[in-house]
């Protein structure tokens, strides 16, 4: 006999505690099987851009030695080459080099930047916060305008304003980011001379209040996020239309309309609701672009972050923070792909976790 809840709950919450912990378990050992394999892929994905590194037409230490052996009274660049070879580790194989970098690396030691003579966690730290704030609004902008421009041209189809939406679109996908971004610079800094060419901040900065630098700064930022902004929204728009489209097709909208649902109800009520299903495989994909930077935008608008300290180390061969960096990319890439997934299930009962 039941005395403090009826007999068909407690039996009902007793039959649910197993499915319950079932669930908990195999999310648990997706998790798991899911972080393993990542390692895996890391590795590989590690080893692959060591190679590329080491396979570079000149190395770090050909540059240097060239550079040293011009001075007068130098050694050869031949001495100067095998004595660098030997400080960097490049006199090593491939093979015995990277495991040389992964062991390092296993226990938190990624060596100094050869380009700028500073440890390669101490570099990352300082630009990566402005690559972070230009990314996070970015995305944020790119969310705000992409998701109602997408459901109105789903819901307007074949209108004016679904043409004209899936045209802005199809040109943010289809222009290049470099091209867009001298449109910009062209139209807004050398015929209108509104903002500066290129640089965080301008000529007057040091003489401004705390205050005035911020706004200087924000200035220069402007036209690198509108560029971010608008290669963005285009994928963006076309995802959320094509996905509202097929969701207004369902079975369950018709009934919903059958049923004498106002027009505004089922649209934002249920239509929108199951567009954004989707939209969490895009957000998790868009993660490891938040904290990467923008390397095309950074170095084209010479903005110091990430993008563009990446850049430069690549261009001249620091392999220590160029390996990290890239490390840095594939690891968030694989944690947005494991974020996606679980928060895919977790918004869509249809989904179950294997």
């Amino acid at each position: 006999m039941c005395i403090l809840e009826p007999c068909g709950a407690a039996i009902k919450n007793a039959a649910s505690l197993p499915a319950k912990e079932g669930t908990i378990f195999q999310v648990r050992n997706y998790v798991i099987k899911r972080i393993l394999l990542s390692f895996v892929i890391l590795f590989c994905v590690t080893f692959i851009i060591y190679v590329m590194m080491r396979s570079l037409p000149s190395s770090f230490a050909e540059n240097m030695a060239m550079q040293l052996s011009q001075a007068p009274g130098a050694k050869p660049y031949q001495e100067w080459l095998d004595q660098l070879n030997a400080a960097y580790g490049l006199d090593k194989g491939i093979l015995p080099g990277f495991m040389t970098w992964l062991s390092s690396a296993v226990h938190g030691q990624f060596g100094d930047s050869w380009k700028w003579n500073v440890p390669v966690v101490q570099k990352f730290q300082e630009v990566i916060g402005l690559s972070v704030v230009m990314g996070g609004i970015s995305f944020v902008l790119s969310i705000v305008i992409a998701v109602p421009l997408g459901v109105l041209a789903a819901t307007k189809q074949y209108s004016r304003a679904d043409y004209v939406i899936t045209s802005v679109a199809l040109v943010g996908i289809s222009l290049p980011t470099f091209f867009f971004a001298t449109l910009l610079k062209l139209l807004f800094s050398v015929k209108l001379g509104w903002f500066d060419l290129v640089g965080l901040t301008g000529r007057d900065f040091n003489s401004l209040s705390q205050f005035g630098q911020i706004l200087d700064m924000a200035k220069h930022l402007v036209l690198p996020i509108v560029t971010l902004v608008f290669i963005s929204i285009g994928p963006w728009m076309r995802y959320v239309r094509t996905n509202m489209l097929e969701v207004l097709n369902a079975d369950y909208i018709r009934t919903a309309r059958a049923k004498g649902l106002s027009e505004h109800k089922v649209i934002y009520y249920h239509a929108f609701r199951n567009t954004l299903i989707p939209l969490v495989t895009f957000i998790g994909g868009s993660l490891p672009g938040l904290f990467a930077g923008a390397l095309i935008t950074e170095t084209l608008f010479a903005i110091p972050g990430i993008g563009f300290t990446s850049y430069n180390a690549m261009v001249a061969g620091d392999i220590p923070f160029s390996m990290f960096y890239m490390t840095f990319l594939a690891i968030l890439t694989l944690l947005g792909n494991l974020i996606s997934d679980i928060l895919y299930a977790v918004v869509d009962p249809r989904v179950r976790i294997a």
